[in-house]
């Protein structure tokens, strides 16, 4: 089952001829999700394949470089003839800016559209096997991360083991899987726990937005697959990230380390620092063990299973 990152735009405020302001799509067996909208975000869609069939779009925070995507994005959404609803998360006490910006053209959408404010500790959303969690995040307005956390699977079931057990082949195995216990022709019972292993954990990925680094972070998802953290400076701007509510790639790699995250993808790197990230990726690399990542706009990140 396949959960594949794209990036749209990896750009801190300022878009450069390289970079797209801030967002992120993220797929997973049929569902569509996205993270911010900054301005462009459709085009990128448009050049990197995506598609527009969003269900969910998450919101870290009001700034221009996060949402100026939205009015184009809805203005095509209703070009195409959507009809689907369309949920958009934000931040508590942004309601009224997010309608404005659904509203920016002067009238209300084709297709209808949700406006759910959430803060720390809620679920945005709850899918069948998985939520994206909400966290509090440390920026110079109200702001939020997202992490998106799978349910625990099933545990490998160990066809030898009940084969060996007198388990015929068939529908007893699928019963046994899902944790029926089985009574075999002879009346004996066999239990789900002596063919089927531990639940194995599902993936998880979280994103902060822009964001100081914050201990809300270590606590949204335990060891995160990807952890897609704020790293606009290098260590030479490190007092203006404090002055700007942001994080330098240092920091968000002692985050990765501290939340035993495997990867660490650097994103909303300031437009000073131009093609140049090699200070970005060396500091980071001297905190952090795990993979170090620092996402091109078009980039796509597949996050497989831990155990794969």
């Amino acid at each position: 089952m396949p959960l594949c990152v794209t990036f749209l735009g990896t750009s801190g405020a300022i878009p450069t001829a390289q970079r797209n302001p801030t967002s992120i799509f993220v797929a997973r067996e049929g569902d569509e999700l996205l993270f911010d909208a900054g301005e462009g975000t459709q085009r990128q869609m448009m050049r990197f394949r995506t598609g527009f069939s969003i269900s969910q779009l998450f919101i870290t925070h009001l700034h221009g470089d996060h949402v100026l995507g939205i009015p184009g994005l809805l203005q095509t959404m209703a070009f195409n003839d959507r009809t689907e609803p369309l949920a958009i998360h934000a931040p508590r006490g942004t309601r009224s800016q997010v309608k404005s910006l659904v509203n920016a053209l002067g009238n209300q959408p084709s297709f209808p559209v949700r406006i759910n404010e959430v803060g720390g500790d809620d679920v945005a959303y709850r899918a069948e096997e998985y939520e994206v969690r909400v966290f509090e995040t440390d920026h110079d307005t109200r702001s939020v991360g997202y992490a998106l956390v799978e349910d625990d699977r099933k545990g490998r079931f160990d066809r030898e083991r009940a084969e060996e057990l007198g388990v015929p082949v068939g529908p007893k195995f699928s019963s046994l899987h899902e944790g029926e216990a089985v009574e075999l022709e002879d009346g004996t019972v066999v239990e789900p726990d002596q063919v089927v292993g531990e639940p194995r954990p599902g993936r998880s990925l979280v994103y902060t937005g822009d964001t100081r680094p914050t201990t809300a972070t270590l606590e949204v998802a335990e060891e995160p697959d990807l952890l897609i953290h704020d790293a606009t400076f290098a260590d030479d701007r490190t007092e203006r990230a404090t002055d700007t509510a942001h994080s330098t790639a240092r920091q968000a790699a002692e985050i990765a380390r501290r939340a035993e995250a495997d990867r660490l993808a650097l994103m909303h790197i300031s437009s000073r620092y131009a093609g140049d990230v090699e200070d970005h990726l060396a500091q980071a690399r001297d905190v952090f063990d795990g993979e170090v990542l620092l996402p091109e706009d078009g980039d796509r990140i597949e996050v497989p299973y831990t155990d794969n």
